[in-house]
């Protein structure tokens, strides 16, 4: 059948499913309900399911305490396909038909949206994101810690003190709480740095990166050195994550034979262990999973864990032996910073969800998504709903797209069975693909290329289709989820900004500025005694 004749066929084909159908939504060849259990076709199944689901809903009602711990949890690119197509893997990983699978996060009692655009960006970074949900303020693509006045790569201009941003961490630790961060990103990547830096470029992560910019590191100081030597870098009780090349010379190599990046010459790591030893701390910096198992059974006063020079491997390409888990490494965390009385704030990210994403590894961003779960898991296991808070949410979105008509069950990470016969080429498709990325295919006679035939189809490190060739894949736009259990949880409900989130959960921590819940439990208890004394002065005066 030549070209003319195959698109002739096809195009009476949908004209005669407009006449005799709905072919937006063709039917599916056979039956719908094999993948069905059999519970599930009794009406009672879900009649069960929704009134057990009132009564968990009914049973987290809680006394407004306040949150003396807080722990953010931010899947850095953990868009809501995201969440969804990892909810389906981890089913089918245990033998189910996946889509009715629960994260850990999904049985938190509140869920929100925020907004994500930064003030002169449609589609977030990770940097004017972390500035939003860290510091309280929208601000600038590629900046950190300070507000919209900064462009990005203008040094003179974030010198300037009056631009500078508190981050919660600071709010904390001026009510004498314990503060961390634990990531699988250099340690002085976006999302992490937001917390504590204060630079016009998310970029200038050493001194070598300020100075290839053609600026001083004495007027603007690489983020590495900020961690180490300024408020409130130098007052985290944990720091877990990679990126130890930034904190070492160029001349010398790691604990794991790889070159430092830094150009001044200075061992920042030796510098951070002298100012502990100054101040007569106990502390300890490790680089070995073995290390920090060792660590949780006798906990120094300050830990700083570099695990790799760069980013921290894939979980599913890591060395289980070297490098340990997101989950392991909130557990030290929580037990460390757990040690004081007044509480603490805790900030988690599984960051490489991002990365995979950007190269289309499709199973690679799942497989991150389900490691951070274990992380919120392990928390909520260790922390008490009456007086923690916990907060899962993402940074951004990304261009992943759920799609297809795939009956129930169908392999998360395979074609879109049902639909493929569908389409005009005749070719299968993804039920997980990317609208742009390094994942193009160049058509073949006019057509696309039968993905599945390729040699490393199926593979992690084989990249999803794309419709729009890229070298690496972008953000999304849309809003993200937000997900809260603990003390006030019931405050993050709705859509609101990105940058209120800082400031929801330091109301229901009591910490830092603007109301607070302890405050505004005083005003609630202050309004019946008013009352009360308004009705006896009437009553005084004969008024009925």
């Amino acid at each position: 059948m030549g070209l003319f004749s195959l698109f002739s066929f096809i195009t009476a084909a949908i004209l005669l499913g407009c006449v005799l159908g709905d072919h937006y939504h063709p039917s599916a060849p056979g039956s719908r309900t094999s993948s069905a259990k059999r519970e599930e076709m009794d009406p009672k199944f879900w009649n069960d399911k929704a009134q057990a689901g009132i009564q968990a809903r009914l049973s987290q009602l809680q006394a407004a305490n306040r949150a003396r711990n807080v722990v953010m949890f931010l899947g850095d690119g953990m868009s809501m396909p995201t969440i969804s197509a990892a909810r389906a893997l981890l089913g089918q990983r245990r033998g189910d038909t996946g889509e009715e699978a629960e994260l850990t996060f999904d049985t938190f009692p509140t869920v929100g949206l925020i907004k994500t655009y930064c003030v002169d960006a449609q589609v977030a970074d990770s940097a004017c994101s972390a500035t939003a949900y860290l510091c309280g303020v929208k601000t600038n693509y590629g900046v950190l810690g300070v507000n919209a006045a900064v462009p990005r790569t203008d040094c003179e201009a974030s010198v300037d003190k009056s631009t500078h941003l508190q981050s919660i961490v600071d709010w904390a630790l001026a009510d004498g709480r314990d503060t961390g961060i634990v990531t699988t990103t250099r340690i002085t990547h976006a999302s992490p740095a937001g917390a504590y830096a204060k630079t016009a470029d998310r970029y200038w992560e050493s001194d070598a990166d300020v100075k290839k910019a053609g600026f001083d590191t004495d007027r603007c100081p690489d983020i590495a050195h900020q961690l180490i030597h300024n408020h409130p870098g130098n007052k985290l009780k944990v720091i877990f994550g990679g990126g130890r090349a930034n904190f070492l010379p160029n001349s010398i190599r790691d604990d794991e034979q790889t070159f430092g990046s830094r150009t001044d010459n200075r061992n920042l790591i030796q510098e951070w262990q002298q100012d502990k030893v100054d101040r007569n701390i106990k502390h300890e910096y490790i680089w070995h999973r073995e290390q920090l198992m060792r660590a949780k059974n006798d906990l120094p006063e300050y830990m700083l864990g570099l695990f790799e020079s760069g980013h921290m491997q894939y979980n599913m390409l890591a060395n289980q032996t070297t490098e340990p888990t997101l989950a392991e490494m909130t557990e030290v965390a929580i037990r460390s910073l757990s040690r004081n009385e007044k509480g603490f704030f805790l900030f988690v990210e599984g960051g490489r969800i991002d990365h995979a994403h950007h190269d289309n590894f499709v199973e690679l961003a799942l497989d991150e998504t389900l490691e951070m779960d274990k992380a919120v898991k392990r928390a909520a296991e260790l922390l008490s709903e009456e007086d923690s808070l916990i907060v899962v949410t993402a940074d951004h979105s990304h261009v992943l797209a759920y799609n297809g008509y795939a009956p129930r069950g169908n392999d998360i990470l395979g074609t879109s069975v049902f639909y493929a016969n569908y389409t005009w080429d005749g070719m299968p498709y993804m039920t997980l693909s990317y609208t742009n990325g390094p994942g193009f295919r160049h058509h073949v006679n006019d057509g696309r290329p039968n993905v599945t035939d390729e040699e490393n189809y199926g593979t992690v490190n084989w990249h999803s289709p794309v419709d729009v060739p890229l070298s690496y894949e972008t953000h999304g736009g849309d809003e993200v989820v937000v997900f809260a259990r603990g003390p006030h949880h019931s405050m993050f409900t709705g859509l609101y900004e990105q940058s209120q989130l800082p400031h929801l959960m330091a109301y229901a921590a009591c910490i830092g500025p603007g109301r607070h819940a302890c405050s505004a439990a005083t005003h609630a208890l202050a309004q019946p005694v008013l009352l009360l004394t308004l009705f006896i002065l009437l009553a005084s005066f004969g008024v009925k």
